[in-house]
Formats: C-alpha cells, sequence, structure tokens
C-alpha cells in the first residue's frame, strides 16, 4: 500500500517534535521513503524541519534534501552548522553533492569542505564545482566503473566489486587505458562468458557513446535521447574518462530547464519559486510588465494619430483589441513551435527559409478563414460598411502574416547568436507583434478608406 502524507501524520509529527520524543519518531519515520521525508519536511515549520533533519540518519535525509524544492532546501541548510551540512554531502553523490554546494556562498563552501573527511569525495566534488551547472561536466558524477583494458577478466571482477561499493546504480563499466583515457565499454555478458584468462582488451567493445566536459546539456540531453542511453561518459579534452551522466541526473536538467522555459515565456526573467520573497519576483517580472507597458504605450501614440479618422470611421476602433489578440496569439504560436524545434533538434539545414514558408502558408490558410468569419460578423453583427469590413478582414490577414514571420525569424536568429530563443515568446513577442500589428491595421485602413 502507497504511503500516504496526511494531516493527522503532520501533527503526530509536530507533536513528537514538540515533546522531544525522538525514540517515536524514529519509530515513526524508520521504513518511510526519503520521497516521502521530504514532503513532511516541507509541512513543517522550518524550526521543526530543521530538527528532523538532525535527528534522523544523514543516509535518508541526504537523499530527502535533494527532493525539495530549492527554496525549502536553502532556508533548512541556512539553519545547519558547516559540519552538519559536510555530514550530508558525505552521503551524496558528488553531483548531488556539488548541486548542494552552489547554492551556498563561497565562504561557506568552504568551511564545508574542510569538514568533510573523505578527501577523495571532497576533491571531486571541488572539481565540478569547476565547470558551468548546465555543462555536461556540472552534470557528471565521479562515481562509475571502470576497467583497464590490460587487466585479466579474474582481476577485473575483484576490481569492479571493489568499485561497485560506491556506486549507487551500476549503468555501465567502461575501458580505459593506463593513461586512464577512455576506450570503450564492456558488456557483463561477455565478461561472464569470457576465459577467466583473458584480458579485458580481447573482449570489450570499442564502440561508445561519449560527451566532453564543455558540451552543453541541452546537447547532452538530445544525444541521450536519441541513442535512448541510461547513461553516457564525460571525458575531457585529453580524451580521459573523468564522469558520468545518468538518466535521472538529465531527466532533471531538463525539467529545470523546462521549468525555466515556461517562466521566461510567460515574462518572468530569473527562476523564481511560488514562495520567494516580493523583491525577487517583483525583479524577475517587472522588466517584461516595462516592456509591455512601453508596447501600449507605442500602441496608443499610434491610435492617437489617427484619431481624425476614428472620428469619420468610429467603429474601426471597435476591432483593435482583436488585431491586438491575434497578432499576438499567432506570434507566441509560431515562436513556440520553432523553440521547441530548435530545442530537441528537429529544425535543421536553411530554418529560416523552411520554416518562414511554412509558417507563413499556415498563417494564410489561417488569416483567409478568420478574416472571412470576421468579414461576415461585422457587417452583420456591427453593421459596418462594405468597405470597413473589407479593410478589417485584409489587415487581419496582413497582422497575422506579420506576426508568423515575426515569431519564426526573431527565434532563429537569438539562437544563432547564443541567445535562448526562450526569450522570445511571451511579452516580447505580444508586445512587438501588438505594435506592429495596431500600426499596419490603421495603414491598411487608410488605403481602403481613403482618410
Amino acid at each position: 500500500m502507497q504511503f500516504q502524507i496526511s494531516t493527522e501524520l503532520i501533527e503526530k509529527i509536530q507533536f513528537l517534535i514538540e515533546q522531544r520524543n525522538d525514540e517515536e519518531l524514529l519509530l515513526h519515520l524508520e521504513e518511510v521513503h526519503h520521497a516521502d521525508i521530504a514532503e513532511i519536511i516541507t509541512e513543517l515549520s522550518l524550526d521543526d524541519a530543521t530538527y528532523l533533519v538532525r535527528l534522523l540518519d544523514s543516509g535518508k535525509t541526504s537523499e530527502a534534501i535533494m527532493e525539495l524544492e530549492e527554496g525549502v532546501r536553502e532556508r533548512i541548510l541556512e539553519t545547519l552548522s558547516a559540519k552538519e551540512i559536510a555530514d550530508e554531502l558525505v552521503e551524496m553523490d558528488t553531483d548531488d553533492a556539488a548541486d548542494i554546494m552552489n547554492e551556498l556562498s563561497p565562504e561557506l563552501q568552504k568551511q564545508v569542505i574542510s569538514e568533510i573527511q573523505d578527501e577523495q569525495h571532497a576533491e571531486d566534488i571541488v572539481e565540478l564545482l569547476r565547470y558551468p551547472e548546465d555543462s555536461a561536466g556540472g552534470l557528471m558524477a565521479k562515481e562509475l566503473v571502470k576497467v583497464n583494458e590490460n587487466w585479466s577478466v579474474t582481476g577485473c571482477m575483484t576490481e569492479m566489486r571493489a568499485q561497485a561499493e560506491n556506486v549507487t546504480r551500476v549503468h555501465s563499466i567502461y575501458v580505459v587505458d593506463d593513461k586512464n583515457r577512455l576506450k570503450g565499454r564492456l558488456s557483463l555478458k561477455d565478461l561472464l562468458t569470457a576465459a577467466s584468462n583473458e584480458n579485458i582488451r580481447d573482449v570489450y567493445i570499442p564502440n561508445v557513446d561519449y560527451v566532453n566536459v564543455h558540451t552543453e546539456g541541452e546537447e547532452v540531453a538530445r544525444i541521450m535521447q536519441k541513442y535512448d542511453l541510461e547513461a553516457i561518459p564525460v571525458i575531457d579534452e585529453m580524451g580521459r574518462l573523468v564522469g558520468r551522466i545518468t538518466i535521472d541526473d538529465i531527466v532533471d536538467f531538463i525539467k529545470e530547464e523546462a521549468e525555466r522555459d515556461y517562466q521566461m515565456a510567460a515574462g518572468i526573467s530569473e527562476g523564481v519559486e511560488a514562495d520567494d520573497n516580493i523583491f525577487k519576483q517583483t525583479r524577475a517580472r517587472l522588466p517584461w510588465l516595462l516592456i509591455g507597458m512601453f508596447g501600449g504605450l507605442g500602441a496608443a501614440g499610434i491610435i492617437s494619430g489617427f484619431q481624425g479618422a476614428m472620428a469619420v470611421f468610429p467603429k474601426l476602433l471597435l476591432f483593435v483589441p482583436l488585431i491586438q489578440a491575434t497578432a499576438g496569439n499567432v506570434g507566441v504560436q509560431s515562436s513556440a513551435i520553432v523553440v521547441q524545434g530548435l530545442a530537441n533538434g528537429s529544425l535543421k539545414g536553411n530554418i529560416i527559409a523552411k520554416r518562414l514558408l511554412k509558417e507563413t502558408s499556415l498563417a494564410l490558410v489561417n488569416g483567409i478563414s478568420i478574416a472571412m468569419i470576421v468579414f461576415i460578423i461585422s457587417s452583420v453583427w456591427f453593421d459596418t460598411s462594405y468597405m470597413e469590413s473589407l479593410s478589417i478582414g485584409v489587415a487581419l490577414i496582413s497582422v497575422i502574416l506579420l506576426a508568423a514571420m515575426i515569431g519564426t525569424v526573431i527565434p532563429i536568429v537569438l539562437d544563432k547568436n547564443n541567445i535562448d530563443p526562450a526569450v522570445a515568446t511571451g511579452p516580447f513577442i505580444t508586445t512587438s507583434n501588438d505594435v506592429f500589428g495596431i500600426l499596419t491595421y490603421f495603414l491598411i485602413a487608410k488605403v481602403i478608406l481613403g482618410f
């Protein structure tokens, strides 16, 4: 039966913490999964959560800490001493430990590292901190199983047993030479069926997919998805095996990237959580709101330039919201498809020409369809003249075509200049299309109606 977090359970744990009944607390949580421990911690006050983290064994709390939302984790880490944080990191894989260290101040990082008794573990964490978080070096873990091509099968089995003690899950066995350069991978089946006096060089598979420490996370994800890999080795500039990236690490990376892009598309310029303070949330949202504000002022300025025409054709003003909404929606749709294609690598070759042709063709079909519907409705419902309805319909087709082109080209251009194309979606595309849409609308109306 699946474990359930209930109000009664939380209240019981709060009561036991208040009574400092450690024995019963440990008994209650002895068989609870670390993911459920994380959920319980999230429901507790900061003081109670910290008490629970200090009480439970680091082997369990270290995994629970990694499951917490970043904001909750940061607040708990702030209450722990450098020694207590070090005790948690010792129980983690090096990639997880490095992630935690990246959330600490430089001064606290030094203190925590000095408290880690396992020197090799500390050195591995420090090495990972050298790489950007979104690179293969920043995503990799140092824990892996590797064998030398010159070892015998018998000696290999002995070495593998020793190495596997420090590896949570063995996805692959990698083969290196005397200089630790990656040579290939070892099939467990081939290892078990090989003669005990054979050397590894005679049985390993030389074909192995790998990435460099500087490979971007998006590219790592693409390679692992394309070749359906559970893990991929990471090499340095000299071809030496320095770590591996597992599927759970890349899934976490993809999730974080998706959340960041979603926030960017919604007009939030930096990663924030729902419970972040007002200052941080304001700093993340205000820049894009200001862009929208200036875009709105620009649209208002355009409309004010046609005040004379509004006096003669007042019904044109009724359709301004329709023009703005349609332009914004079409632009966001086009840019979303392009950003998605750039992210998963499906857009290749002369992508501007190919994508632009497809999007404009689609926009033309959609524009004509919408224009015909609006032409009929404006004539019947709003009692506009034939020429007014015609100008609205032609403007709609033009605006939709323009919005599709803007939504297609801008993300591609940004990507070619190494700028995250996700910044093109949301408020940026919507605002630009609002302004250009209004300008196009009144210019076409001026040509057709002759004002």
